[in-house]
């Protein structure tokens, strides 16, 4: 399992799409997740959470016994991540990938796309930005999962650094 984690306008998702499309294996978002929820008339996105975990951390739990080595995507902060990823390393061998980012550039990021994609409302991005600037919610999240497992840490201010074969190759290895 490839797990691709990071903070908000880190580029995470596009990140994994492009892994799932490059490995040629089943892809898990997390917040695409929470988005289909509230598409299908589920309860306010605020109260959603606790819903998509569960639908995602099954999700993963599932592929391997299918015989499938998933790209796993979201924030992945190790105290709210970790419960649910430390019983899967039981079922899969675990990558991760961290993906970082210049602030500034994340939040460029989370405006435009809060202004140009209306499924972002699942994520309540359109607040992201304001919250970030009055201090309440930093760009870099909270430590990344202190899990046992070969890590990679890409940068994505500008491109992907290291590029894509190079993380494709560091994926390939699970």
């Amino acid at each position: 399992m490839l797990v691709v984690s990071g903070p908000p306008g880190a580029g995470r998702t596009t990140l994994a799409h492009a892994l799932a499309t490059a490995l040629t294996r089943p892809l898990a978002c997390r917040d695409e997740l929470k988005e289909r929820l509230v598409a299908a008339g589920a309860s306010p996105a605020d109260q959603l959470d606790p819903l998509a975990n569960e639908a995602f951390f099954r999700t993963l739990g599932e592929e391997p016994a299918a015989g499938h080595s998933p790209v796993a995507e979201a924030a992945f902060q190790d105290r709210f991540w970790r419960p649910g990823l430390a019983p899967l390393a039981d079922l899969a061998a675990i990558r991760a990938v961290r993906c970082v980012v210049d602030a500034a550039v994340a939040r460029t990021r989370i405006t435009d796309r809060a202004a140009s994609d209306p499924r972002r409302a699942a994520r309540a991005d359109a607040e992201l930005p304001d919250r970030v600037a009055r201090g309440e919610r930093p760009i870099q999240p909270g430590a990344p999962i202190a899990l046992d497992v070969p890590s990679l840490v890409v940068d994505s201010t500008r491109g992907w650094i290291p590029g894509l074969p190079e993380i494709v190759s560091f994926a390939r290895l699970v």
